[in-house]
């Protein structure tokens, strides 16, 4: 088993203190950070002190960036196929389970935040080091499953929007195509340094929001009915399925790999405990400004959809496939075609997160098998994992919506499946001394936090039950899918167990002999 003993964070130190160090992966090199020092004194002040420097508007610009890539995961295709299908089976009910949603996401990601601030080293190579090589290739391959499930809805998702856009002149293979050399921008941008692809990216969410809020004015739906869906909990027996949606949807297992190493763009001396509880106020201030704008474009698209279908004949058949025709038929567009304004929002959804899922995957790859590969090599490995899958798709499903539904609800099913994955070793990680130091989380927080990971696990677990109750027909493939998933319960069993008395007791018996 790897070795778990204490390193200097005992003493508040890093677990790793040099960006020069060639035999370790690093998620930025030290020349590509963004430098925080507001003034050349700066780095100066406050040196030998434990002290939090003053609140500076200038340095939470500096902050911004990190956060709002992150939360594009909660804006893409998937989720607004969710949104979009929540509001037009149940309504306004479940506002209140998106906005507790959307905090329950902020909280996970600002533990992996910390983690990536107190450590200097991200989620992907820390279970590298905490984990036997087994366990920590098993944890490799799922991460790596649940981003290309993901890959897939968000490439299927721009391409849908380049037909939309196109008239239907560009079909979905084909734009499965020009979504795969997205990857080419993504390494463009990144020559040109981090600030200059966060805010390519600032630009996509700002195209999302200003297109879902042309559509939120032209269907004007009820403020009364929108605000006591935020503020009064609803939920029936008919709209649970949407309700383990909407929960499901937001909460993205690569997602909490890629914050922990977005927060390492910044030249953060974490030798220091002022300088890194610094880096967390603005870290969890500027996280919470990206997800409060995640969740209002999420609820305008949510309110548009409700406004128009709900209780109609068309509701339980909306999807991302027929969104922007019903949205035309309905409401037409006093200015532009709405049709072309859901296209637009749809496209920098589905562009803004593929990119991102590029980013997130040379982040796992290369923290969980200490790869020093070019990040172009990296880039094209990764895209290359999704989108031969994705072609197949597009081949396949081109004129079938509703095997492209099914195929989405499998997708929801594969990326949920990996939510323990992430979400359990990140919860040890932030709670050990040996690896956070004195910034590991307190018992409440810890407390709070198990509770959301056990939610979202059953809420997922309900997702994964009601799918294979549907799906799984026959002896043979039955008795194959009980025995996954026993292997994939004892696998996660491993994981919760895996810290505790009762397993150290277990196990150093079994070491002697």
């Amino acid at each position: 088993m790897a070795s778990t003993s204490v390193h200097p964070t005992e003493q508040h130190q890093p677990l790793i203190t040099s960006d020069s160090d060639d035999d370790e992966e690093r998620a930025y090199d030290s020349d590509d950070k963004v430098c925080i020092a507001i003034s050349s004194s700066d780095d100066e002040a406050y040196s030998h002190q434990d002290s939090v420097p003053p609140f500076s508007w200038r340095k939470l610009w500096r902050f911004t960036g990190p956060g709002f890539l992150m939360c594009i995961a909660f804006l893409d295709p998937g989720n607004l196929e969710g949104d979009l299908q929540a509001g037009a089976i149940a309504g306004c009910s479940l506002l209140w389970l998106l906005f507790w949603a959307t905090v329950m996401g902020l909280l996970i990601q600002m533990l992996s935040a910390r983690l990536g601030v107190a450590t200097g080293r991200h989620l992907a190579e820390l279970c590298r080091d905490e984990y036997p090589r087994w366990a920590r290739l098993t944890l490799w391959f799922m991460a790596e499953l649940a981003l290309i499930g993901a890959d897939i809805q968000e490439v299927i998702g721009s391409s849908i929007a380049m037909r939309v856009l196109s008239g239907g002149l560009i079909p979905l293979w084909a734009g499965v195509i020009i979504t795969a050399l997205d990857c080419f921008i993504f390494l463009f941008l990144e020559n040109y340094g981090v600030r200059k692809l966060e805010a390519f990216f600032g630009v996509l969410i700002a195209t999302m929001a200003i297109a879902f809020a042309i559509m939120f004015g032209e269907a004007a739906p009820s403020s009364e009915e929108l605000l006591y869906g935020v503020l009064v909990p609803q939920l029936s027996s008919k709209t649970i399925k949407q309700a383990v949606g909407v929960v499901g949807c937001l909460i993205m297992p690569h997602n909490v790999f890629l914050h922990s190493a977005l927060v390492q763009s910044r030249k953060i001396n974490i030798n220091k405990k002022g300088r890194v509880r610094e880096a967390m106020n603005y870290y969890t201030i500027e996280s919470s400004i990206a997800l409060f704008v995640s969740f209002i474009i999420n609820v305008c698209v949510t309110t548009v959809f409700a406004k128009g279908f709900y209780g109609s004949k068309e509701a339980d058949s909306i999807g991302l496939e027929n969104a922007g025709q019903l949205l035309q038929t309905k409401y037409g567009g006093r200015l532009f075609p709405i049709l072309y304004i859901w296209g637009i929002g749809l496209l920098a959804s589905g562009q803004s997160s593929t990119i991102t899922g590029t980013y997130a995957g040379q982040f796992i790859m290369g923290g969980f098998l200490n790869l020093r590969l070019k990040k172009w090599v990296r880039a094209v490995i990764t895209r290359s994992c999704a989108i031969v899958p994705t072609i197949i798709v597009a081949l396949c499903f081109d004129t079938n919506g509703s095997a492209m539904d099914a195929l989405n609800e499998a997708l929801n099913v594969l990326q949920s499946v990996q939510i323990p994955f992430a979400l359990i070793p990140l919860i040890f990680l932030v709670s050990k001394e040996q690896i956070m130091g004195s910034f590991k989380i307190g018992f409440l927080t810890k407390v709070v936090s198990w509770v959301v990971v056990v939610f979202l696990i059953l809420i997922n677990g309900y997702l994964l039950l009601e799918f294979f109750l549907a799906e799984v027909k026959g002896l043979l493939f039955g008795s194959a899918v009980c025995v996954s998933l026993a292997v994939y319960l004892a696998f996660v069993i491993y994981l919760v167990l895996r810290e505790t008395s009762a397993y150290t007791s277990f196990r150093f018996p079994l070491c002697k002999t």
